[in-house]
């Protein structure tokens, strides 16, 4: 629970979410930011004015969904980490994400990764196809994922997750 733990429920979630059919064009952003405090990079970042303006600064962004590309200039201006892209349309079987990632070195394009929920649990594995340092912002990952499960995650493990966290939750 949001409020409790930090982590959204899929009733806090609903109300950001483009509609299945914007999923099914193509690369979207999706904005999970739940905390009304003085930030606007994302508005600020965005080229296709996806992000709409604020009336005030402390105020949840909200974005046109049918103006986004999936550009994930947001993504590496979020300095919450809040952002998010996902493209439903990449493949049969498998969505492809660009997630926001602070971990070094940057994962290696044809990587396997293992893939993170909201709570930092493994829920599986994915690729990377690219990974981009955007000058002094936020690097962004993009990691295939199946589509089942892509719209559970937002972040994968830096390499030492594996060995040195033995309490993770297996899936």
């Amino acid at each position: 629970m949001l409020s409790r733990d930090g982590t959204a429920e899929k009733d806090d979630l609903e109300k950001f979410m483009p509609s299945q059919e914007r999923l099914a064009t193509g690369a979207v952003a999706i904005i999970e930011c739940f905390q009304e405090i003085p930030c606007d990079p994302c508005y600020t970042s965005c080229p296709k004015g996806a992000i709409l303006p604020f009336e005030n600064i402390n105020d949840l962004p909200k974005i046109d969904h049918s103006r986004c590309d999936g550009c994930a200039i947001c993504v590496a201006a979020c300095p919450g980490l809040a952002i998010f892209v996902i493209d439903m349309t990449y493949s049969e079987d498998k969505a492809l994400l660009k997630l926001p990632h602070e971990f070094v070195p940057l994962p290696a394009k044809g990587e396997i990764v293992t893939l993170l929920d909201r709570n930092g649990y493994v829920v599986g594995n994915g690729e990377i196809i690219r990974a981009t340092k955007f000058k002094d912002k936020t690097s962004v990952a993009w990691v295939t994922a199946p589509k089942e499960l892509a719209m559970n995650i937002r972040a994968i493990a830096p390499k030492a997750y594996e060995s040195e966290n033995p309490l993770r939750k297996l899936c």
